[in-house]
């Protein structure tokens, strides 16, 4: 009786500890926000969000103040329409604008949002409309190849 107690409290410490690591797995790679605090949605139109995924940070001063709720195409105006739920503990002026940005060179995107002068807040609902798209590194690499290309084709001409 003693052993299948013992084989009872080993089995389930290995429970506890699989689920442990699961969770820890799931909040490290950004699939899993536990926030029990209430939100306000607003809206924001994008060209493009790059790599940018539901359940990113909105950071504001670094500090996250809200995670993307939703991505979609909006099909008539041709841009992405992202929802972002902010905590109701961060009020925001209506004429804020939002980025997406990148930790690091080639880290994680997320939004950033700098806040504007407006006397106003956002409200549930509230479409914000200065926004920045996401700076995609394959077009600048690009952009600087063909501008290195020009330069070497009109260099070429000039010698006799």
């Amino acid at each position: 009786m003693q052993r299948s107690r013992n084989d009872l409290w080993v089995g389930l410490f290995v429970l506890i500890g699989l689920v442990a690591l699961l969770f820890l797995a799931l909040q490290s790679a950004n699939l899993l926000s536990l926030n029990f605090q209430s939100t306000y949605r607003v809206n924001a139109q994008f060209d493009n969000i790059g790599g940018l995924k539901p359940q990113t940070a909105v950071r504001s001063a670094g500090v996250v103040v809200g995670r993307v709720e939703s991505i979609q195409f909006d099909d008539k105006t041709f841009q992405a329409s992202v929802v972002l739920a902010l905590q109701s503990r961060y009020h925001f002026p209506r004429d804020s604008s939002v980025k997406i940005l990148t930790s690091g060179l080639l880290g994680d995107q997320y939004i950033g949002i700098t806040p504007g002068p407006d006397d106003k807040d956002l409200q549930d609902g509230d479409r914000i409309t200065t926004t920045q798209s996401a700076v995609v590194l394959e077009d600048l690499i690009g952009q600087l190849m063909y501008s290195k290309a020009a330069e070497g084709n009109s260099g070429a001409g000039d010698k006799r």
